[in-house]
């Protein structure tokens, strides 16, 4: 019998869930601890807002949020691994991606607080808007990884999508893209477990989601999304690859969705609490709690202080968002086009007329 093509998955970790080291190769990530108790402070901080961000949506102070507990150390690794000149294409809970990017907190609860001025990042001035519509950012980042070939510029462009994303059109055709262009694309799918109600088993018939790539011709690896160094060194490979003319990557982080899917959901419904109990005894944060701990780095005392801090800094954050002047409704279509349908005028005139006021 003739074989026309073989390959293997391999799957990266080095910190296990019990906090100890499970290889003694560790990279240059695992190696720099300074940053790696930066970052985790970080983690620390993005659990603060994202705890935050629930009570207000639960307190009628914000519409609808996507949480990002459990998604810590595949968020932060990911924004902490990227350049300021390199373009981030997100879904729609990568906040700890994107405040490693210069993303402020409060353009993410304008956002979720139903204001488009959200999407203005200040300090993120390359990179694109939330995404919604699923998966449809991948294309957006094999465009902007096209461009940069073109332009013969050393960028990247990274965008994340979660494991039913990676069931979309979209995905497959920006992987097809950058296998066929040898862009400098990383795709980022981050297998938290569930697409809403979906459970990953079946979402696909493939053994990993991170093979996907390989019909693309791209590289591919699966990590332990719970494992910041794991995630780090997945993102400086794949990078390096990008940088050097070698082509694209698909990443699957594996981790695990400890929230609802929205706030508008309600995950009780469809998976069972012993999966959730046994998902926690993987949490990111305590495991690399235990670890720095154990190096003599971090202590409770710390911790408690910390924790202080984050939340004095995310009360800042949210009374920026609190008060921050609402706009007015003719806003909802000053923003579609540059030249508004005669239609659309006619619909802001109406709204307008309809709040008693004069245009």
């Amino acid at each position: 019998m003739t074989i026309a093509a073989k390959f293997e998955i391999e799957f990266l970790q080095y910190l296990g869930p019990d906090g100890t080291l499970v290889r003694d190769d560790l990279p240059e990530a695992g190696r720099d601890t300074a940053r790696l108790l930066e970052l985790f402070k970080q983690m620390l901080f993005v659990r603060t807002f994202d705890t935050k961000a629930i009570a207000l949506q639960r307190t009628g102070k914000l519409g609808t949020y996507a949480s990002c507990l459990g998604h810590e150390a595949t968020h932060v690794g990911i924004g902490a691994s990227m350049r300021p000149e390199d373009v981030f294409a997100p879904s729609y809970r990568e906040y700890g991606a994107q405040f490693m990017r210069g993303v402020q907190p409060r353009e993410v609860l304008l956002y979720w607080g139903g204001d488009e001025r959200g999407n203005a990042f200040e300090h993120a001035p390359h990179d694109f808007a939330w995404c919604v519509p699923i998966s449809t950012q991948c294309l957006h980042a094999a465009g902007a990884a096209l461009s940069f070939k073109l332009r013969k510029q050393p960028r990247i462009a990274v965008s994340t999508c979660g494991d039913g994303g990676s069931s979309k059109t979209d995905f497959y055709a920006a992987l097809n893209s950058a296998g066929a262009y040898e862009l400098p694309l990383v795709l980022c799918v981050i297998n938290n477990g569930w697409a809403i109600s979906v459970p990953r088993s079946a979402q696909t018939g493939a053994q990993t989601l991170a093979q996907k790539g390989l019909a693309g011709g791209l590289h591919c690896l699966q990590v332990d999304g719970n494992d910041l160094i794991a995630v780090l060194e997945a993102m400086r490979q794949a990078s390096e690859r990008a940088r050097k003319g070698y082509g694209g990557t698909v990443l699957e982080f594996v981790t695990y969705r400890l929230s609802d899917h929205t706030t508008a959901d309600d995950a009780r419904r469809y998976r069972d609490d012993a999966e959730v109990k046994a998902a926690w005894e993987r949490d990111p944060i305590t495991r690399l709690r235990i670890w720095l701990t154990a190096q003599g780095l971090w202590s409770e005392a710390e911790e408690a202080k910390w924790k202080e801090e984050c939340g004095a800094r995310v009360d800042v954050e949210v009374n920026a968002y609190l008060n921050t002047p609402v706009q007015p409704v003719e806003a909802m279509f000053d923003y579609l086009y540059a030249d508004p349908p005669p239609e659309l005028l006619a619909q802001r005139a109406a709204a307008i007329a309809a709040e008693g006021r004069h245009g």
